[in-house]
């Protein structure tokens, strides 16, 4: 596993601290015979030096809290696939979360249908044939609610799927189009009710979805994702831990706020495109560090981009081999378990650290014999037990 810098900074410390040893060992021994003690006593006092000095403590002192804290990890379903990413992810400033997946559960529902220029079957009929042939969890739940109604589905041709924009295809020679309110306004004429209608729908945290055929205005359908229980509680977990934490989706702005609102995050970022993740999180990174969360295809190049990327286990496969942590029972609550593992395990390093250089600023200038005028020595042997005991 690579190395997490602690690690590193504490294997130069101790590449340094035996040569430094060895001297004051090798001088102890020098300056007690120069003050006329034998050479039994001298090299007894130079020897205590190097065998209660010896670095071990000091180099078990981050492998040995590393190693438990993965092992804690796994324990409870939360995978650093190295040192560094189990010492960087507590040392985060902001948290990034994905909307879709991540925060709500992922699984959209078909709330309201509004057809405008036709009825209701053919609203049905044409944005089966049209969502059909997209795998997004939007297009899904009109799948879903279309074949529960027994519409009708029609052959399209020419299909495009315009990330976070829409759907395009060709129907009897015409367009059939459906997506977002921003993108069918810039495609067909949209009646001013039909808008007021979107944007009641998008108050309300749904997401309208707004179909047409050539220059026909068909209608709209609403779909609403719901929040997953334990969202809010992870949310605010994550505020308590001193994090600001931010949810990035391609909703338009109303929806996004909604949702928002029921997870308590502290800002919302909508209408980010696919590729425009990557670019938001550079942006986030200008006030401090981000781990970003995400279960996507479309997070992969923002997992990559933060400096810890966490995915969400039931999320895709290139989700998880972006991310740094994987956390395997796709439960947000453990975001903020695996920043305080994190942090848990970083003081735990420094704890270690602090002893062992605490019990060598203690016992060398006793081992060497500084204390003899008060009596007090120490036989090479027991500083061999006291060097064994600080390890332990």
């Amino acid at each position: 596993a690579t190395k997490a810098p602690i690690a590193k900074v504490a294997d130069q410390v101790s590449g340094v601290f035996v040569p430094v040893v060895m001297s004051i060992a090798l001088v102890t021994m020098v300056v007690w015979l120069l003050l006329g003690k034998g050479i039994g006593f001298s090299l007894a006092r130079g020897i205590s030096v190097l065998v209660i000095s010896c670095p071990c403590a000091l180099g078990l002192a981050t492998p040995v809290a590393i190693m438990v804290g993965n092992g804690v990890g796994a324990k409870n379903g939360i995978l650093f696939k190295t040192a560094a990413s189990l010492e960087e992810t507590g040392r985060m400033d902001i948290i990034a979360l994905d909307k879709t997946g991540t925060i709500t559960a992922g699984t959209p529902e078909v709330t309201d249908l509004i057809p405008e220029d036709c009825g209701r079957e053919e609203l049905l009929s044409l944005a089966a044939s049209l969502e059909s042939r997209s795998e997004h969890p939007l297009a899904r739940a009109v799948c879903a609610y279309c074949d529960a109604k027994d519409s009708d589905m029609l052959p399209v041709t020419d299909f495009r799927a315009l990330p976070g924009n829409g759907l395009l295809a060709e129907l009897d020679g015409e367009r059939l189009l459906g997506g977002s309110v921003k993108y069918m306004k810039q495609q067909v004429q949209v009646p001013a009710a039909a808008l007021e209608s979107a944007e009641e729908l998008a108050g309300e945290g749904k997401t309208p979805l707004l179909f047409a055929k050539g220059a026909r205005f068909l209608g709209i359908i609403a779909v609403a994702d719901v929040i997953k229980p334990d969202s809010a509680q992870a949310v605010q977990e994550l505020k308590n831990l001193g994090l600001r934490v931010v949810m990035l989706t391609g909703d338009n702005e109303r929806t996004a706020q909604a949702i928002g609102r029921q997870a308590g995050v502290d800002q919302v970022i909508a209408g980010v495109l696919p590729d425009g993740k990557e670019s938001t999180i550079r942006e986030l990174a200008e006030y401090g560090k981000v781990a970003m969360v995400g279960d996507g295809i479309n997070d992969a190049p923002a997992l990559t981009r933060a400096d810890i990327g966490i995915a969400i286990g039931a999320g895709a496969d290139i989700a998880i081999d972006a991310a740094d942590v994987v956390l395997m029972q796709s439960s947000l609550l453990d975001v903020p378990a695996a920043i305080r593992l994190s942090r848990a395990t970083l003081r735990n390093i420094h704890e270690n650290l602090f002893w062992a250089f605490f019990y060598n600023a203690i016992c060398i200038p006793i081992a060497a014999g500084c204390f003899v005028w008060a009596g007090l020595t120490l036989d090479p042997m027991f500083g061999a037990a006291a060097m064994s005991l600080s390890s332990f």
